[in-house]
């Protein structure tokens, strides 16, 4: 489901880093999406009132994160991991659940 998302929005084939977050229902069937951040070849900016602005609003009970790596190297870097733990952490303080963070 997700994977065919990033197809069609054509993650992989961009040159600059981008953070989409994808909204579910309570039986995680996607509901909205949104492009959260576009930075530079190697980074993008993200703040968790971003990132669940759009998930309020589209009343999800969850989101799954997905952001591309320009140079093709799908490994989490550290600053990916803390990212994911920031967002899990607020997601828990806001009863929205993250389910994965995706590497495309």
């Amino acid at each position: 489901m997700i994977y065919d998302l990033l197809q069609a929005i054509a993650l992989h084939e961009t040159v600059q880093e981008e953070f989409h977050s994808f909204y579910l229902d309570t039986k995680f069937h996607v509901i909205g999406m949104e492009m959260i951040s576009k930075g530079s070849l190697n980074a993008t900016i993200i703040h968790p009132r971003d990132v669940f602005k759009g998930a309020l609003l589209a009343n999800a009970h969850a989101i799954i994160i997905a952001h591309n790596h320009p140079s093709g190297d799908v490994e989490p870097s550290n600053a990916d991991k803390t990212v994911t733990t920031m967002l899990v952490d607020a997601g828990k303080l806001l009863d929205v659940k993250v389910i994965d963070h995706v590497i495309k």
